[in-house]
């Protein structure tokens, strides 16, 4: 075993225990961006200057008037920019455009002394806009050609010689919904200026370093000028690693021209209707399988609703083409990929990271033609599976390493789950229930863990040791409630050998570890673990020296365990303590700085070949539902889930984020509709779905009544950090589950072999129309839509047919 991943005796990774700051978030005593502000003198607050057109040429913008606002103290735009003008990485941000791409953008921020007198300058300030055509729909986009940014193509096999080799060829569309982050804490920063000129911002942030690099280059100053500190997000999901640094870039902006520190903390239709959600994406696709159903040729088209900017959305792109095989060998793939232009915000890293959307349009496909080749879904998913030892590769041409989880989790699962008698208990109950229908589907996930830039798989920290024996650790990643802090206290007290109670942690800052990763891509653990290691490790060297000469024994023959430091096989003992004391006296350094880099990625993103991933994480999921046939509603009866996570750092953390997840996926996928005016009328372009009472959320009604959440046991990941693996974004992909079982659960109103085609987000209004679908006999197996009539079953995902 690597040393990254062997475990020392008595641990503390592997020890389920508390967040680290639960007790902290439970009382309110948690501190977060805006709470600040409290703390802080003579604090300015920001308020956009939001413009309600989708799309048009500002001509004019008069300040004068909000400056007339008693309590207003400065109006912020372009103008007053130093720098570059743009929050973005791709320079096709502005920070303060003189174009309107879509309905709420914000031209210009007030600066008042009192938020409401901000939000009255804001209203004052006229804008004289020269309104243009907009797009807003993805289909209108693709018709428009509308498009921006790469269009990756990736290939594998013989696509045309597939197909020619297939007995059965089906052919489709499918269109389904972005989603809103709906993180607790909306978009916050608070910046001020020291006596030197420094400027210090606040902020939440998935990527202190990077809004540290947009604040300076707003400034038009060098990076050590600027330092970012995130203490803790309330919630985060991706929708913090972009977007924060224009807002960070006002409050930075507003206090180097006032002298004062200035508050930027978004209200929740503001965070709404000008941050962007998860992409929405459009999938065109041709499939052949064999006579026994086994996948031999896929060609594919997806289209991702980029918005008006780039932000993030080609690598999400790139990483939903990688994950359209999911668990599935596909010999012969043709996938293209691109990226829409339309009037709505800039769509931005959302759980998954184009994963879940590549995964999702491959789970469609198998749940739809399922019926139509005769097979129980189940048994076509297994059918597909990559096996060992066959020297598969994906389409992209990376091994698949440990292919046997993917049939281990799925058979734990059905164990798990009670399968067989389930189903012959659901095939009772749906035969004496005309008007309420039940399924239980298992889907399983595959997903690849780093950064597909590689450059992004570094991680670093800084940790000190003071001379009373106590540790003080500082890393790269960013804390969002995900516990990720909890799993780096387990980490150095693990390595150093010490109880935890020794160890503190300090908020992320640039000006302790620079040039950082995002704390994204489910590698927050993974970087930032192995770094602490290292950091540790480089003590640990240092300090076994000591107590080596003070025991009488070789270094390496030292082991601290627990705070004492002991020679194998010896009685001598030496109190942690002690040990740090006598090396002070001895002037051995007590700080080290550590680093992590993740080996053996190579990735080429012209010709899409590589091995962008350091691992696979697996899983499987086994959900059961029940509909109702007169209105579509339904409830998840109860959800069996089995979890890859390697060998778990800390247990009680990892398992929240399974449920997290899933349920996360399951809003996506079943509930949440985010909705735009695509009318010709004045409000065209605008979101209707502004607030929680109008965009549902998940909660405890939607919760499995059942919610049995297991991790794969004795699953040591050799070269990861003590044998774990990733677990923020996998479990959202397990939802999938539900999603099938509604699709299978419609199809039960219907005749044998029904194909059912179902909405994403399956909302009960989509599951009502699928339930009607289907008792109308939909695109079947049997004579009213056999293999090869070429007939189309039609609903608004688009259609299936089968050549």
């Amino acid at each position: 075993m690597s040393r990254l991943s062997e475990r020392p005796e008595k641990p503390v990774v592997g020890v389920s225990m508390p967040h680290e700051s639960a007790h902290l978030h439970v009382t309110g005593a948690a501190l977060y961006t805006d709470d600040l502000v409290h703390r802080t003198k003579d604090v300015l607050h920001a308020y956009p200057v939001q413009v309600m057109k989708a799309h048009g040429r500002i001509t004019a913008l008069r300040t004068a008037p909000a400056l007339a606002v008693p309590g207003v103290v400065r109006v912020l735009t372009g103008a007053d920019v130093p720098g570059v003008n743009d929050a973005g990485m791709k320079h096709d941000e502005p920070l303060f455009p003189d174009e309107v791409m879509f309905h709420g953008h914000a031209v210009a921020w007030v600066l008042g002394e009192t938020l409401e007198a901000a939000r009255l300058g804001a209203e004052a300030v006229e804008v004289e806009l020269d309104e243009r055509p907009s797009v807003l729909t993805l289909p209108d986009a693709i018709a428009a050609g509308s498009f921006h940014g790469a269009r990756p193509v990736m290939e594998s096999g013989d696509v045309t010689a597939g197909f020619a080799d297939s007995a059965h060829v089906f052919t489709g569309e499918f269109l389904f919904s972005d989603q809103e982050h709906f993180y607790l804490e909306t978009h916050a920063a608070l910046a001020l200026i020291d006596e030197n000129g420094q400027v210090f911002v606040q902020s939440s942030t998935q990527h202190p370093s990077e809004t540290q690099e947009i604040v300076a280059h707003v400034l038009g100053l060098h990076s050590h000028e600027v330092t970012v500190q995130c203490l803790r997000m309330g919630g985060g999901f991706g929708g913090k690693e972009m977007q924060p640094h224009g807002f960070a870039a006002v409050a930075a902006l507003g206090a180097r021209l006032t002298g004062r520190p200035v508050r930027v903390r978004l209200n929740r239709t503001q965070d709404l209707t000008m941050s962007g959600k998860r992409h929405g994406f459009h999938a065109e696709w041709r499939i052949g399988f064999d006579a026994e159903g086994r996948i031999q040729a896929l060609d594919a088209t997806l289209t991702a609703d980029g918005g008006w900017s780039l932000d993030l959305s080609e690598p999400v792109v790139a990483r939903a083409l990688c994950h359209i095989d999911n668990t599935y060998w596909i010999p012969n793939a043709r996938v293209a990929g691109r990226i829409a232009r339309t009037n709505k915000v800039s769509n931005t890293a959302f759980r998954g990271f184009g994963g879940p959307q590549g995964m999702l349009v491959i789970e469609d496909i198998l749940g739809r033609c399922a019926p139509l080749l005769g097979l129980d879904p189940m048994e076509l998913r297994e059918r597909n599976f990559y096996r060992p030892g066959q020297g598969q590769t994906t389409p992209y041409g990376q091994p698949v390493t440990q292919a046997e989880r993917i049939s281990v989790v799925w058979e734990q699962v059905r164990q798990d789950a009670g399968l067989a008698d389930r189903q012959r208990e659901i095939a009772a109950f749906n035969a004496a229930h005309p008007h309420t229908k039940r399924a239980l589907a298992v889907t399983g996930i595959k997903f690849g863990i780093s950064f597909n830039l590689t450059a992004f798989n570094q991680g670093g920290a800084l940790v000190l040791i003071y001379k009373d024996g106590s540790v003080l650790i500082n890393h790269g990643g960013t804390e969002m409630g995900q516990g990720l802090h909890t799993k780096m206290l387990q980490v150095a007290a693990t390595t150093l050998g010490i109880p935890l109670r020794k160890v503190r942690l300090a908020p992320t800052r640039t000006d302790k570890v620079p040039n950082t990763s995002a704390t994204a891509a489910s590698a927050g653990t993974d970087l930032n673990g192995a770094a602490v290691k290292n950091a540790c490790e480089q003590l640990l060297e240092r300090l076994l020296r000591v107590a080596g000469t003070q025991l009488g024994a070789n270094a390496s023959d030292v082991r601290i365990t627990e705070g004492v430091a002991r020679v194998l096989g010896g009685d001598r003992e030496l109190a942690w303590d002690d040990l740090v004391r006598t090396a002070y006296f001895q002037r051995v350094q007590l700080s080290a700085a550590g680093f992590y880099r993740t080996e053996g990625l190579h990735w080429d993103a012209k010709a899409f070949r590589g091995s962008p991933f350091k691992y696979f994480a697996y899983g499987a999921a086994a959900a059961e539902v029940e509909v109702d046939g007169f209105t579509g509603a339904y409830r998840i009866r109860r959800v069996d889930i089995v979890h890859d996570v390697g060998d778990s750092l800390s247990p009680m953390i990892d398992v929240g984020q399974v449920e997290g997840g899933f349920v996360q996926g399951a809003g996506w996928l079943t509930l949440e509709d985010l909705r735009w005016d695509t009318g010709d009328g004045p409000n065209r372009g605008r979101l209707l779905t502004q607030a929680a009472s109008t965009y549902k959320l998940p909660s405890f009604s939607e919760m499995p009544e059942e919610f049995r959440v297991r991790l794969l046991q004795n699953a040591t990941e050799e070269g990861a950090v003590y044998g774990s693996k990733a677990v923020g974004e996998p479990p959202l992909m397990l939802a999938f589950s539900v999603r099938e079982a509604l699709r299978q659960a419609a199809a039960a109103f219907g005749p044998e072999g029904v194909c059912v085609e179902l909405a994403s987000p399956a909302t009960p209004e989509a599951v009502y129309w699928a339930v009607e679908a289907a008792r109308a006999g939909g695109a079947r197996a049997d004579g009213g839509g056999a293999p090869g009539d070429g007939s189309v079953a039609r609903t608004d995902t688009g259609a299936l047919s089968h050549a």
